[in-house]
């Protein structure tokens, strides 16, 4: 089950927040400073309104109030709910509002799913109509839709990432591809592409460098296995953007594509995972 939560940290009851709050926290000046918090208001443009609804937006207390919240409403419930009435495995995965949850029966996720509605509408929240969906994803997903003529395993995003049902090159076993998300990266480029326009004219040593740290953080959470051509597009289109911009210095340029990647190599690292398989991860920490 794919999941969307439609607009989450502005639906937040303010109410029922403090009252889970409060299973754990019962000092009166604790709760009466979050509850400060929660009424500080937005200011936009000089004008300050309340928020009767919802996190403070931009405060550092929002993702940690979110995930108090959840952490009753979704968590919880749904170790409850897989005690009670699932038969078959249940998995869950939370980031924030971000969640998919995994189901060995699909009777079973359709039930939760309607179930999953009636929970939420009693603390002021609602799934997303639009981006909430069931699809059949595994290692029997492709042999399944094969057999019943539905075409390739369906996808889904999630956290930066599209899920792909694959296979091992070499042996051919089950496994799941993650590569970024293709609107995402396209989004992220076109950011780049304004901040080279305002650093045409600045020293290249200097582009270079911040050129450097963009790409790194970058690769720090997208280089993951399977995602390297991702990556090298990635690094493409950038060094791409930065040759032409180059280019348009000046009408005398003497910037050749050949002597621009001598440049290139310079400052953009190489395209290399950076994060392992977990099993991998795990022989190298506890080698024996």
């Amino acid at each position: 089950m794919d999941a969307d939560i439609r607009g989450f940290f502005d639906h937040l009851d303010h109410e029922k927040l403090l009252e889970l709050i409060e299973q754990r926290i019962v000092d009166p000046r604790i709760l009466r400073l979050i509850r400060k918090w929660l009424k500080a208001g937005v200011s936009e443009e000089g004008e300050w309104s309340e928020t009767k609804v919802g996190t403070p937006q931009g405060a550092v207390i929002s993702p940690l109030l979110a995930n108090i919240y959840l952490h009753y409403v979704l968590d919880q419930w749904v170790q409850k709910w897989r005690k009670q009435s699932a038969n078959g495995e249940i998995i869950i995965v939370r980031y924030a509002d971000d969640f998919v949850l995994g189901f060995q029966h699909r009777e079973e996720a359709a039930r939760f799913l309607e179930q999953l509605r009636e929970r939420l509408s009693g603390y002021g929240l609602e799934l997303h109509s639009d981006k909430t969906r069931l699809i059949q994803f595994g290692r029997f997903a492709a042999e399944d839709r094969k057999r019943s003529g539905e075409g390739k395993p369906e996808t889904f995003d999630c956290l930066g990432f599209t899920h792909i049902c694959g296979r091992v090159w070499k042996s051919g076993r089950f496994m799941v591809e993650r590569k970024t998300v293709g609107k995402r990266m396209r989004a992220k480029l076109k950011n780049i592409v304004v901040e080279l326009r305002k650093r045409m004219h600045d020293p290249i040593d200097e582009t270079g460098q911040w050129l450097q740290q963009v790409v790194r953080g970058y690769y720090n959470y997208h280089a993951v296995p399977g995602n390297l051509p991702r990556m090298s597009t990635f690094r493409r289109a950038i060094g791409w953007y930065w040759w032409r911009a180059l280019r348009r210095r000046s009408q005398r340029h003497a910037w050749t594509w050949a002597r621009f990647e001598v440049l290139l190599d310079r400052y953009l690292p190489p395209v290399q995972v950076k994060h392992p398989y977990p099993l991998e991860r795990f022989y190298a920490k506890y080698p024996r």
